[in-house]
């Protein structure tokens, strides 16, 4: 029987993410390729951990920095927006910091902006004086009025900001962004931006002193390992010696050329590139003295 069935139950890391949205399958994803997998409960909201003793939690992402705060989860995936507007609710009525972003994960990106009518001359945050503004972070957007200056009144609604100044419930709005499509439909127009928000790997602001402190250390390396060979590539080719530091001097935005033994006066060359590397460079390195050009995708990387 493996490790991950006979771990007693707190030496298992849990971690929540949501259990349907738009940050669901990208984190289930990625905690994949962490080397995690998970056998399904019949309710379909709890995933018990197989390759390792790491089990998720499938809930609504409101609830996550929640579950944290309780101990109930030691990690969750969830809306950078969701956590500060949490974390700033909770410091308006004394409480104290539980809960921290400890990985920003590269997905789910929107901001979260103040939007106002298109027939608008928008002319700066003054015209915020006075005005109700409608939204469903009311701690982040009263926290940027109090830093503004600003005095308006907050109204805190659910769902379907947008329509707010069509029903006369306020004058403008603070939602968030991602294409601009739903704000352009609604006859809004984006002006401010409150916060740039992504999806982050949330936990505790105190350190783990049993076995799931190991286990988040190695579940943060993976991360880490995926984040740096996000988008690189592993770029292998021969040339004669002194074509080098020509080829070198081609490659600005790479690693420093690691030189291989190779046959006769030729020498094996490899380094790890950033960004695509389209047909046209690899032309040039070719035109440059480059031989036999390969370009490999990298998939992990321990740092």
């Amino acid at each position: 029987m493996s490790a991950s069935t006979t771990a007693p139950a707190r030496d298992r890391l849990r971690i929540a993410i949501q259990k349907s949205g738009r940050l669901a399958d990208p984190a289930r994803s990625l905690l994949a390729a962490c080397g995690l997998s998970w056998r399904q409960s019949r309710d379909k909201l709890f995933c018990f951990g197989e390759s390792l003793p790491v089990d998720l939690l499938l809930v609504r992402d409101d609830d996550i920095p929640g579950l944290i705060a309780d101990g109930v989860c030691d990690l969750g995936v969830v809306g950078l927006n969701e956590l500060d507007e949490q974390a700033k609710a909770r410091r308006q009525i004394g409480l104290p910091d539980v809960y921290q972003p400890l990985r920003g994960l590269g997905f789910g990106s929107c901001r979260l902006m103040i939007a106002v009518p298109e027939e608008w001359d928008w002319q700066g945050v003054q015209m915020l004086q006075g005005k109700r503004i409608a939204t469903s972070y009311p701690a982040i957007l009263a926290a940027w009025l109090k830093e503004k200056g600003v005095d308006a009144q907050v109204v805190e609604l659910s769902g379907s900001v947008e329509i707010a100044p069509k029903l006369g419930t306020a004058e403008l709005i603070c939602d968030l962004v991602s294409s601009g499509a739903t704000l352009a439909a609604n006859q809004l127009k984006p002006v401010e931006v409150l916060l740039e928000s992504e999806a982050v790997l949330a936990g505790p602001v105190h350190e783990l002193d049993d076995a799931r402190a190991g286990l988040m250390a190695m579940l943060l390396r993976r991360l880490d390992g995926l984040s740096k060979v996000q988008d690189q590539k592993l770029l292998m080719f021969s040339a004669s010696e002194d074509r080098v530091e020509e080829l070198a001097r081609l490659l600005p935005d790479a690693e420093p050329l690691l030189r291989l033994p190779g046959q006769g006066d030729a020498v094996r060359l490899q380094t790890m590139c950033s960004g695509a590397l389209s047909w046209q460079r690899l032309e040039e390195l070719e035109r440059a003295g480059a031989q036999g050009l390969m370009v490999l995708a990298v998939e992990k990387s321990l740092v």
